[in-house]
């Protein structure tokens, strides 16, 4: 191994480190683009029909984040005063700075989960009931697929459609966080409609295991989306001549959604040099896609001083709740990489044992 590949970081702090490949930033510069507010760009608006067609839903709308895809979809769906009910684990609660109820108004609901997935019953037994007088009004169920906080954890398509029955009897919206739905569709082996077509609105990030620079797409009935553009626009979402980032989306549904599945072997390999390293605890056993924590406590170690030896060795990761550690592979990190940072993780721990 040459010593600029030895010296180079390997960065599993998150999905959101890829770099565009030289084909999508090839594909970018040579996007055909216009004025997107005016739905003038051609680029985006053959992204925005893919994914409403991968999804099964009649319109989408291309966005800047993820967390504005969740944030509209909130502001859509609800009116102050409105509550959310999901995982205590979902994006929406914990990682979004409060923003359903600082932009809509609403409170949050958490339901008791096995790593960011429940039941129908545990649905029902959450959903506010009586005169509605003195109860915030239950509007939306939040699903996360795949659930960050769950270890990468994949909804099954008979658990969608269990919570969601559950959830529309009683008139709730059902909404998808479906930051990594592509990884759960190539875990599971099925079609992305297979998880979506119970729910009223998703939508799929670009920017983690897809490895575009920036985005995220929302999907649902022509109406909801005809009130997401006015959002975006109020939260100053617009982006003009958006096809050279859009050109990447498109470029990643052609040709990066099978990679996935190489992500998520070399996350279970991680796993195996994980396990194999006494004292380190992994949260998931098994490992269903591409992300995976691990606890060092049984070293008598802290997150904290494994995290920064790892660092001292060309390896990051994610200090995370508890005393865990996460780290998700992704496109830009090869199998040799993988079998690299399981060697400095057995390094590291022997040392601070010491």
């Amino acid at each position: 191994m040459s010593s600029t590949a030895q010296n180079r970081l390997i960065d599993l702090y998150s999905d959101t480190q890829t770099r565009p490949s030289a084909g999508m930033r090839k594909a970018m510069a040579e996007a055909e683009v216009g004025d997107e507010q005016r739905g003038e760009d051609p680029t985006t608006n053959r992204l925005q029909e893919r994914v409403a067609e991968l999804v099964g839903k009649e319109a989408a709308i291309f966005l800047p984040s993820g967390t504005m895809c969740n944030q509209i979809a909130m502001l859509v769906h609800c009116r102050p005063g409105d509550e959310i009910i999901g995982s205590a684990e979902t994006h929406v609660f914990t990682s979004e700075g409060g923003g359903a109820a600082v932009l809509a108004g609403a409170q949050t609901h958490w339901i008791p989960s096995d790593k960011g997935i429940f039941t129908g019953k545990e649905v029902a037994e959450a959903i506010r009931t009586g005169d509605g007088r003195h109860n915030p009004i239950s509007k939306v169920l939040v699903i996360e697929q795949t659930v960050n906080r769950g270890g990468g954890a994949i909804w099954k398509t008979e658990q969608i459609a269990d919570v969601a029955k559950v959830a529309k009897s009683h008139g709730l919206i059902v909404h998808m966080d479906g930051a990594r739905l592509l990884n759960a569709v190539v875990g599971a082996g099925v079609r992305a409609t297979d998880m979506t077509r119970h729910v009223d609105t998703v939508w799929l990030d670009l920017s983690k295991g897809l490895g575009c620079p920036i985005g995220g797409v929302l999907a649902g009935s022509k109406a909801f989306i005809n009130e997401a553009w006015r959002w975006k626009h109020r939260l100053g979402g617009a982006m003009r001549q958006s096809g050279i980032v859009a050109a990447a989306g498109l470029y990643a549904l052609d040709h990066n959604v099978e990679m996935l599945a190489e992500d998520h072997a070399n996350a279970r390999r991680l796993g195996e040099h994980i396990a194999s390293v006494p004292g380190l605890a992994l949260f998931t056993p098994t490992i269903e896609t591409n992300i995976v924590f691990f606890d060092p406590s049984g070293a008598g170690l802290t997150s904290k001083q494994v995290h920064d030896a790892l660092l001292a060795h060309g390896v990051r990761m994610g200090l995370t709740y508890g005393n865990m550690i996460r780290a998700v592979t992704h496109l830009d990190v090869s199998r040799t990489d993988i079998d690299r940072v399981g060697r400095a993780l057995a390094d590291v721990v022997a040392a601070l044992k010491r």
